[in-house]
């Protein structure tokens, strides 16, 4: 250690603290407060580093793409038909809904996204949990309940690019990720 002199804190105008006057602002602080005011800080940090540097689109879905990895023992659900690409437009058709088709051996999940919402059917027919993954919402995602018959509904359409994790019969399966 060093000395700094006696006179060290004169020059700021203050005395240092002694153990009681230490204790007290330890206790001032202990009420709760703190946390407030350093995620008030934190948000407020969040919000510049989103202006003033941006994460970039292509690690943005690199990150969900590996999100998506984190349960290995998941099978993959190919897509094996989209609407926009396989089927033959209607002249005069307004708001069509998309229709999916995704497969995983003998599991299949039809898929119709509209503006209203998704419904679809897991085949062969099986009760199931469902999860939405739905571009920054990843880390919380929709969870629906596929009936006996294995229908599911949802009021809320998917904004972004999104996937789906379906939980049956104590296998999961991890659809691609799509844009809605």
């Amino acid at each position: 250690m060093h000395d700094d002199g006696p006179d060290a804190f004169d020059a700021f105008g203050q005395e240092p603290f002694d153990d009681e006057e230490f204790t007290e602002q330890e206790d001032e602080q202990g009420d709760g407060a703190g946390e407030f005011e350093d995620a008030l800080l934190e948000e407020e940090l969040r919000q510049a580093a989103a202006v003033l540097d941006p994460v970039p689109a292509d690690l943005r879905q690199f990150a969900m793409d590996a999100y998506a990895l984190y349960d290995l023992d998941a099978r993959l659900a190919e897509l094996t038909f989209d609407s926009l690409v396989d089927a033959i437009p209607v002249r005069g058709a307004m708001d069509v809904p998309r229709m999916l088709t995704f497969t995983a051996g003998e599991l299949s999940i039809d898929v119709e996204v509209t503006s209203e919402g998704l419904m679809g059917q897991v085949m062969p027919p099986q009760p199931a949990g469902i999860e939405v993954l739905n571009g920054l919402q990843a880390l919380r995602p929709t969870t629906l309940t596929a009936d006996a018959m294995g229908r599911f509904t949802s009021d809320a359409p998917p904004t972004g690019p999104f996937a789906l994790r379906l939980r049956a019969g104590g296998e999961v399966v991890v659809t691609e990720w799509l844009r809605a």
